[in-house]
């Protein structure tokens, strides 16, 4: 193919996407960039690719937008068990030992797909799963599925798929977890599709950990090539940002052409036989030595220490703290007296994923003022976000006993008690959330989702309605109350999502029923 788009166009949209989107085309890769623009042009209705440019660089993209271009330049090439070697370890190290420690206390484990393309990976960690635990319904099993491209979402939730996506997989597993569709394809079966929820997320941009868009508490992430489509100093926001999201002693799996020294730093790497993994350990040492790292062309030396590769906030007061480190909606909450150094500084610790830390300021904290339910609240969640729900649950409800009109506090205990699977008692609360303040946004959208999660569509619309309308209240770009960093035109994108899913489900449920009931009078 001629090249037909100027170089300078072309790099003014490689800076575009990687603004927008956080994708990385350098100029070796703008033959690729080229291809995809020329495709997504059409479904923008340019009939050429540079006025498609000239628009797309001088505009304000919306999601759906960024869904488009993110279809055309993201490429969605994989299959089952892809790399062996890392489901190897998983299987014969990894889940062996989370599987022990877990079994005699809270049988809970918690994995995360970033970036997971048509669903192959995730429904392939499923599997492994069921094959290894006998008494999985006894379980509290959360395999989260997000991508950055919708038609792969599509795709993965239809769990149907071709014999190109089982290339390099055992015949059995197509036996024992697959059946035959009229068309010849393979669909998985039904109880390990359960296993899996999928939804968009854009690594990014989007806020996490969060307990909004249940990516905290990680015991694993699997972050396979994804990282090589930012470039290095992106790279190293989402690494920082997945570090945070896992437990201590959590695990991240990445492509073994994404694996560094320098980019991990953080982490401890663990070499097993052909793998190598990345294990979060808050006691690492920290080492002495600089390193190198190249940013912009030029060598420099960042840090001797792996704590200066996590974002810390400015050196200024707490107002004006980065946004980055710390959650937005305690930024903005209006107390009557300024919160005490020892807050503040725990909530710095929390932001940067320093949870240990931070749970000792804020005893040092409780220590001086037994009843401070503020404290007690983030200490709560610093338990939720180290996946210690049974600390995290006693600390909120202690917060809810010091002061109970705090509906902050009641939405904490209702997400706290979903996590551990108690919907109805969860429900509650929300309630609960709404009696003190019917204008709470994240308790409406949280019941829409609860019940939704319950199978109960229509009742789950009216609750997404109620949150849909207070959101037009607010602009955008407005960070919403206790949603650690979530945006008010982020969420209306998420409500907006689900419902036209759940608009898709009923509409289907609704045909087969006709359907059926016309076969049945014939």
């Amino acid at each position: 193919m001629n090249r037909t788009i100027s170089d300078v166009l072309l790099s003014e949209l490689s800076k575009f996407v990687a603004l927008q989107m956080g994708l990385h085309f350098p100029k070796e890769r703008w033959r690729d960039l080229e291809r995809g623009i020329c495709s997504a042009a059409r479904e923008f209705g340019f009939k050429d690719s540079e006025s498609c440019i000239r628009w797309l660089t001088s505009s304000s993209l919306t999601r759906n937008q960024i869904e488009i271009l993110a279809s055309y330049l993201t490429v969605g090439e994989t299959y089952f068990l892809r790399e062996k070697k890392s489901f190897e370890v998983l299987e014969e190290h990894i889940f062996p030992e989370l599987i022990r420690s877990r079994r005699n206390t809270e049988k809970r484990l918690r994995i995360w797909s970033a970036g997971c393309s048509t669903g192959e990976e995730p429904y392939s960690i499923a599997i492994l799963l069921n094959k290894m635990i006998p008494d999985l319904k006894d379980w509290n099993i959360t395999i989260l599925a997000t991508d950055i491209n919708p038609l792969f979402l599509q795709k993965a939730s239809a769990r149907v798929y071709s014999e190109w996506s089982f290339r390099d997989t055992p015949l059995l597993i197509k036996e024992r977890y697959f059946k035959r569709t009229k068309e010849g394809h393979l669909e998985i079966l039904p109880y390990i599709r359960k296993l899996v929820s999928f939804s968009y997320l854009n690594l990014a941009e989007d806020s996490y950990p969060a307990l909004l868009n249940n990516t905290n508490a990680m015991d694993i992430i699997f972050c396979r090539n994804v990282l090589m489509y930012f470039d290095q100093e992106r790279q190293r926001k989402v690494i920082q940002k997945l570090y945070r999201c896992l437990v201590d002693g959590g695990w991240l799996i990445v492509s073994p052409s994404e694996i560094s020294h320098i980019l991990f730093a953080q982490f401890t790497t663990v070499n097993f036989q052909g793998a190598t993994v990345y294990k979060k350990d808050s006691k690492k040492i920290q080492t002495a030595e600089p390193f190198p790292c190249i940013l912009g062309g030029e060598a420099k030396v960042l840090s001797q220490s792996p704590l200066d590769f996590v974002e810390r906030p400015e050196p200024v007061t707490f107002p004006q703290e980065s946004k980055e480190s710390i959650p937005l909606e305690a930024e903005q909450e209006k107390t009557a007296e300024p919160q005490p150094i020892q807050y503040i500084d725990a909530l710095r610790l929390f932001g940067q994923g320093r949870y240990a830390e931070a749970a000792e300021k804020i005893a040092v904290l409780l220590s001086l003022k037994q009843d401070d339910a503020t404290a007690m609240a983030l200490l709560a969640r610093v338990h939720a976000n180290q996946g210690k729900l049974s600390e995290a649950l006693e600390w909120c409800e202690k917060a809810i006993a010091s002061d109970k009109l705090n509906p902050g506090s009641h939405y904490l205990l209702a997400t706290i008690l979903q996590e551990r699977g108690r919907f109805e008692e969860a429900a509650i609360s929300l309630k609960r959330v709404l009696y003190l303040d019917q204008n709470f946004v994240l308790a409406h959208f949280a019941l829409g989702n609860l019940t939704r999660l319950q199978g109960k569509l229509r009742e789950s619309e009216k609750h997404f309605q109620n949150a849909l309308s207070l959101l037009s209240a607010y602009r955008q770009e407005n960070i919403l109350p206790e949603s650690e960093g979530i945006t008010a035109g982020r969420l209306k994108e998420i409500i907006t999502t689900m419902e036209m899913q759940d608009t898709k489900k009923l509409h289907d449920a609704s045909y087969k029923m006709q359907k059926t009931e016309k076969v049945t009078r014939y």
